[in-house]
């Protein structure tokens, strides 16, 4: 029976082998491979590894033992429960190794991509419903503007791309990552899909985060499981990427000595989010970037293509946000600013969000705040920059006071002179270097 977490559908375990729409021989030879690889002997140990059903897998050992590659070892070496031991006929392993020649992937069953997507539906991030309330908790640590959420909510609510523009320094990043800690509920991911005969992986325990196993009794030959554990049920994942992304990044990765091939960052951001950080400091430039990514926003597919230049269409569900410090006007044309969805602008903080945001820092910082330092700061130290605030700065000259107090052997203390050595390490004034 089908489980549900937070609303979303879990994929249900196959029952039959015709169940997993996999070619047969694509199956029989991950069987082989899994065997040859890791010794396996007993149907629930290779069950696990497989992520099959107990009886699927079975089937799958019948089919192989007909056709005279794998045996039946009797219970010489059987289990407890006086389980079957199978092995690896000769021509078992010559067909597991011609296998692995051809491609070195062995585990889990893939999910056929048409599966897959089937499933991408049943879980979009664009079935999520964020009210004010989980937005506002997700940022709690943040101050914040009272009209950035109007702004935010019905974006990250419909699931569509999203711009944050504007000066360094003001928490673009944090208010992504408050999206991503907003969403809240778990999906399924599988550990690989196929598509014409090559296995892609998908799971990766870098960017996916996995809940507990929903295994009822992993060592029982009649054991369940509440869903397809060709799957892994996961918090929604977050991919952030910042001046290192690259096109090619986007792309199909082949492994040529293994033959295998592995998710983009776009796909394995599948249900969840994909962070492009700092915009514009790429190699490639920013309206590359943005017409890459043309097609998947507008029509929810992306086209990836195998190493035989076959091209093929995955599920592109994914709330993308892209951050620039520079005005969207200057990156990109209009064209491209049509297709991202939302367009809001992050601006510093006014004097009074500056020093609330000033005050938590120094009581998170256990940093006493002193009336006449602050006086000095925004009367004789804010007016030489114009009085332009960021939100980087308080916790930046707090932790630098604290700096100074801990080389001077000093108990930690706010002073106009403290804040003056601070602020000297803020910002770099123009000037020639003599060579």
């Amino acid at each position: 029976m089908n489980m549900e977490t937070a609303g979303v559908i879990a994929p249900a375990a196959p029952k039959t082998l015709e169940a997993m729409r996999l070619p047969i021989v694509m199956m029989r030879d991950i069987l082989l491979k899994t065997m040859f690889r890791q010794n396996l002997e007993h149907v629930s140990a290779i069950a696990r590894t497989i992520c099959l059903p107990v009886p699927v897998t079975q089937e799958l050992i019948d089919l192989a033992r007909d056709q005279k590659l794998v045996e039946a070892t009797g219970t010489l070496h059987a289990t407890s429960s006086s389980e079957m031991g199978y092995q690896l006929s000769d021509a078992g392993k010559a067909r597991a190794q011609d296998a692995l020649a051809q491609s070195e992937y062995y585990g889990a069953m893939p999910v056929p991509l048409e599966v897959y997507a089937q499933q991408v539906e049943r879980q979009s991030v664009r079935n999520i419903q964020i009210t004010r309330q989980q937005l506002t908790q997700a940022m709690g640590h943040l101050i914040l503007p009272d009209d950035l959420l109007d702004n935010l909510g019905p974006a990250v609510g419909a699931g569509r791309s999203i711009l944050m523009y504007g000066p360094p320094g003001n928490g673009k990043s944090s208010i992504s990552n408050g999206i991503r800690d907003a969403l809240g509920d778990r999906i399924y991911v599988p550990r690989a899909i196929a598509y014409s005969g090559q296995v892609i992986t998908v799971y990766d325990p870098i960017v996916h985060a996995a809940a507990e196993s929903a295994e009822d009794d992993p060592t029982s030959l009649r054991r369940t499981t509440r869903f397809d554990t060709r799957y892994v049920l996961c918090d929604r994942p977050t991919v952030v990427t910042g001046g290192e992304l690259t096109l090619d990044m986007l792309d199909l990765v082949y492994n040529p000595t293994a033959r295998t091939y592995q998710a983009p960052l776009q796909l394995k951001s599948t249900g969840g989010i994909f962070i492009v950080d700092d915009l514009g400091r790429q190699e490639d430039p920013p309206q590359a970037l943005i017409n890459r990514w043309i097609v998947p926003l507008e029509e929810k597919k992306d086209i990836l293509a195998l190493q035989s230049g076959e091209k093929f269409e995955v599920p592109f569900d994914t709330l993308v946000i892209f951050s620039t410090n520079f005005h969207p006007n200057k990156i990109f044309d209009q064209a491209a600013l049509r297709r991202i969805f939302y367009k809001i602008k992050i601006d510093g903080p006014t004097q009074s969000d500056y020093l609330k945001i000033f005050a938590m820092v120094a009581k998170k910082r256990k940093m006493p705040l002193s009336e006449p330092a602050l006086v000095h700061l925004l009367k004789k130290k804010y007016p030489t920059i114009d009085n332009v605030y960021a939100n980087y700065q308080p916790i930046f000259l707090v932790d630098q006071m604290a700096a100074i107090c801990d080389f001077e052997g000093l108990p930690y203390q706010m002073t106009p002179e403290l804040i003056d050595r601070a602020w000297s390490n803020m910002f770099v004034h123009d000037e020639d270097i003599v060579r």
